[in-house]
């Protein structure tokens, strides 16, 4: 006896579109829970790492859930470190270059495939590599992709260059590893060019367009550019370990270099930048009403430029999982072996160390301060994201069935297993007979019925995206994962069905 589905009937739309969402009721609670762990984690780190100051916050759902600051921001005067101390975030700082970029863009001002030289025409005297080399255009510096050689150290030290230095430096010629477009290469003078691109089209100083633009329009009031700007007391110094004794580095002025690099912030502040990225994901209808559009920063989170495949990945825990790295715009890219996505920025100069990390489909970021040189947290970072999914016990933000899914299955389910009157029923895309004959189809599923047993139940859509999913129909000796994809079409018909037998 088959079984067969008796309610066909559908409350909304076939073509309504869904959005993925988190359906687990206790999440924010036993995030919260996690806290003591998270802390202890964060503190043995900075610890062991000598950390003089030390600042944290975990961000759920576009929410600070909690932080700390812990250690000292300025030794001389012995002032604490909070999560209100202004810490020098260093290449962290690029993302928002980014952002002011695509803001531009999609007000209409500029193009990323516009070459460089339009707005700062020094460049276009450069010799590149070849004669075929194509022009660099704005993507290739969003993607570290321009050609430029790799020049962290030599980056970092010239934060406090004039923008007459940085275009004399450019006039004067400089040295390519490669021609654009083909290999990434971290480069801090790309994101030093794309701040004057800034500048050029829209009329004002970097800051100032980025206080404007991005910090006025998420509410970061203490953040700045320029150290001299920031309340002495609020602001961490940075120091390096030397000679068994910690050593003051000097603070450089905001220069041209500032867009690549010289970004000083909270973790309180910095949290409403984290929440605006955060607040991209899923893809949905709502209003858009963040100073950079959804999709506009979706786009920054993708991976733009492979940099390296890691098939000797290990997680801080020592679990082995093989994983790609890329890079976005202004952003840095990661999917494990898991197929979870981390994106986020590193950061470090001369006195100072930073992360920020996000899991879009868990809803989840971690950020990380600290003022001592090249005092590096990415792997603390994922480490802490690591045991907060496993602690927590969380679970990916879940797709909703779209109706269009759960009707296809009703009606793939109801044809079991003779496939009676199929090529007549309607639901299927004029591919589907011309690559599968029905005779063979029948044959097969037969076999699989027999089997399988009495059909007892059929499971719920498990769907990959609007148009694909997979479920499964239970027998009373085994039971079958059905696969199956539908068409392009405007009312989407099956074109592909996979049947896969599993023991139980």
């Amino acid at each position: 006896m088959r079984y067969l589905i008796f309610a066909l009937c559908l409350a909304a739309p076939l073509h309504a579109q869904t959005v993925a969402e988190f359906t687990d009721p206790g999440r924010a609670d036993r995030i919260a829970a996690t806290e003591s762990d998270v802390d202890e984690i964060f503190r043995d780190y900075a610890e062991r790492q000598h950390f003089p100051g030390f600042a944290y916050g975990v961000v759920v759902d576009g929410k600070l859930v909690y932080s700390a600051g812990f250690g000292t921001a300025n030794l001389e005067r012995q002032i604490p470190a909070s999560t209100r101390t202004l810490f020098r975030i260093a290449s962290m700082s690029k993302s928002i270059t980014a952002v002011s970029i695509l803001q531009l863009r999609d007000a209409g001002k500029l193009s990323l495939d516009d070459p460089v030289s339009k707005y700062v025409p020094e460049v276009g005297g450069l010799t590149l590599l070849t004669t075929d080399a194509p022009q660099i255009s704005i993507r290739h510096l969003l993607t570290h992709s321009a050609g430029f050689p790799e020049d962290n150290p030599w980056g970092d030290r010239q934060l406090a260059d004039s923008d007459e230095e940085l275009r004399g430096l450019i006039a004067g010629g400089v040295s390519f590893s490669n021609v654009p477009g083909i290999e990434f290469e971290y480069s801090n003078l790309g994101f030093a060019l794309l701040g004057q691109i800034v500048q050029v089209v829209s009329g004002m100083s970097f800051p100032e367009y980025t206080r404007k633009y991005v910090f006025e329009a998420l509410g970061m009031s203490s953040t700045v550019w320029e150290f001299e700007n920031a309340p002495p007391e609020d602001l961490a110094l940075g120091y390096a370990w030397q000679d068994d004794a910690w050593v003051n580095i000097p603070l450089e002025h905001h220069g041209s270099f500032g867009a690549m690099g010289g970004l000083i912030t909270s973790i309180e502040d910095f949290n409403a930048y984290v929440a605006l990225h955060l607040s991209a994901w899923p893809p949905r209808s709502d209003p858009d009403t963040g100073p950079l559009k959804r999709s506009s920063l979706r786009e920054m989170h993708q991976p733009w430029r492979l940099a390296s495949v890691m098939a000797d990945f290990r997680y801080p825990n020592g679990r082995e999982c093989p994983s790609a790295r890329a890079y976005g715009y202004g952003l840095r890219w990661q999917e494990d072996c898991d197929g979870r996505v981390l994106i986020g920025h590193t950061g470090g100069l001369p006195g100072f160390g930073s992360n920020w990390m996000m899991m879009p489909e868990y809803g989840l970021a971690v950020m990380s301060f600290d003022n001592r040189t090249y005092g590096g947290t990415s792997t603390l970072n994922t480490a802490v994201l690591d045991s907060i999914i496993v602690l927590a016990g969380l679970e990916r933000r879940k797709l909703p069935a779209p109706d269009i899914l759960e009707l296809r299955r009703d009606q793939l389910v109801e044809l079991w297993p003779d496939w009676e009157g199929a090529e007549s029923s309607g639901i299927f895309a004029d591919n589907f007979f011309l690559d599968n004959r029905l005779s063979d189809i029948v044959a097969a599923t037969r076999e699989l019925s027999e089997e399988t047993g009495e059909i007892t139940g059929v499971g719920e859509i498990v769907p990959e995206n609007q148009l694909r999913g997979k479920f499964m129909l239970y027998g009373e000796d085994k039971n079958l994962e059905f696969f199956f994809t539908l068409s392009p079409e405007l009312d989407p018909l099956i074109q592909h069905v996979d049947i896969r037998r599993i023991d139980k």
